[in-house]
C-alpha cells in the first residue's frame, strides 16, 4: 500500500536536489496509502460528516509546510514522520467534531475501523478459518466480511491497531514495529495474538475477542 522505500528515498533526493515538481511527486504518491490509513480509522459518525481526503488535505499541507525541517534532520524514516502527523490530524478532527457529534470522541476512546475491503476481510478470513470457506456467493462473502469486522471491532486497542496496520496498511512485521514503536518480536506477538482471538471470535462458538 505504502511506496517501498528505496522509491522514497530517491523521491526525498529529487526534493533535496530542488527538482522540478519532486514535492508534487513526493505528496502525490502518498495521498492514497494516507486516505486509506485515515479511512480505516475514521469514527463512523465522523464520517457521515467529513470525508477522509479532507483530512489527508489537512496532513498534506503540514507536510509541504514542515518538509524542509525534515530533509534537515530526517530522524525517523519518512513514512513513520508522515504517520504520526496523520494520527495527530486525525485525533485533531475527532476532537473538533465531539460536540456536534454529542458523543466523546477523546485521544483515549478506541476508534471504530472501516471496512477493510472485500479481498482483505476474505483473504484474512480464509487465513483464521483455515481456508474451511471457499469463495462461494456474494452473500456469503458479505456475511464473512461482517463477522469479521464486527471481531475486529470488539478487539481492544492494541490488538486492533496491530491487525489494521498489517492487513488494512499491509505493512510487513518490520514496519508495523516501527509504526508501534516497539521490537519486531513484540509486534509479531501482537500479531498473533490478536489473529489468535479473531479465530476464537469467528469459529462456531466462539465468543467475543478479549
Amino acid at each position: 500500500m505504502w511506496p517501498e522505500a528505496p522509491r522514497t528515498e530517491e523521491m526525498l533526493n529529487q526534493v533535496r536536489r530542488g527538482e522540478s515538481e519532486a514535492v508534487e511527486r513526493l505528496l502525490g504518491a502518498y495521498r492514497e496509502p494516507l486516505r486509506r490509513m485515515i479511512g480505516l480509522r475514521l469514527d463512523p459518525a465522523l464520517a457521515a460528516r467529513l470525508d477522509a481526503s479532507d483530512v489527508v488535505q489537512d496532513v498534506l499541507v503540514e507536510v509541504h509546510r514542515r518538509l524542509s525541517d525534515y530533509l534537515r534532520n530526517p530522524a525517523m524514516p519518512f513514512q513513520l514522520w508522515l504517520r504520526h502527523i496523520a494520527k495527530d490530524h486525525l485525533i485533531d478532527a475527532h476532537r473538533r467534531h465531539r460536540v456536534a457529534l454529542r458523543r466523546s470522541l477523546d485521544r483515549e476512546q478506541p476508534l471504530a475501523p472501516a471496512r477493510l475491503g472485500d479481498e482483505s476481510s476474505f483473504e484474512l478470513a480464509g487465513q483464521l478459518l483455515d481456508n474451511e470457506l471457499t469463495p462461494a456467493s456474494e452473500a456469503v462473502r458479505r456475511e464473512l466480511q461482517r463477522r469479521l469486522e464486527t471481531a475486529i471491532a470488539a478487539l481492544p486497542d492494541a490488538d486492533r491497531e496491530v491487525i489494521l496496520l498489517r492487513h488494512g496498511e499491509q505493512l510487513s512485521n518490520q514496519e508495523t514495529a516501527a509504526a508501534l514503536g516497539t521490537t519486531e518480536a513484540a509486534a509479531s506477538m501482537r500479531y498473533l495474538r490478536s489473529v489468535r482471538k479473531l479465530r476464537s471470535a469467528l469459529l462456531p462458538g466462539g465468543g467475543p475477542a478479549e
